[in-house]
């Protein structure tokens, strides 16, 4: 983990390297579908949309009930939101050859103790991933 200056201002980079196609990883972090599936705090999504895009809005049900949510930013594989109002996680993948990237979550500063729950969720990125080969 570490502190990085990115578009939205300085955020704690969590990121794992993973041996499967950035396009798929990049699919797994958009796709609604999925996110219960790798998020450890996301228990049920409802959207009308499945790949999230700039401006898609919905809700996600958390241990503390439905909150909604609109992806605020989604390009070169990146992708930002926020949640109840507040500018939560970004998403990014970044290639390291061609069977290969780097998944990342952009945490910000005061919600530094979430960078725990982001290093379970790409472990089961990586899991989700490499089960889609």
């Amino acid at each position: 983990m570490r502190l990085e200056r990115t578009p939205d201002g300085r955020r704690l980079l969590v990121s794992r390297h993973v041996d499967a196609p950035r396009e798929r990883v990049w699919a797994i972090f958009r796709d609604t579908r999925c996110w219960p599936e790798w998020g450890p705090s996301v228990e049920a999504v409802d959207c009308d949309v499945r790949l999230v895009e700039r401006g898609t809005t919905g809700r996600v049900r958390t241990p503390l009930g439905w909150v909604p949510f609109e992806v605020t930013g989604c390009t070169d594989y990146r992708w930002t939101w926020s949640v109840a109002g507040v500018p939560a996680t970004g998403h990014r993948v970044e290639a390291v050859g061609p069977d290969a990237c780097r998944a990342a979550f952009e945490v910000p500063p005061l919600a530094a103790p979430y960078a725990a729950v982001c290093r379970r969720a790409l472990e089961r990125i990586e899991l989700l991933a490499l089960s889609k080969a």
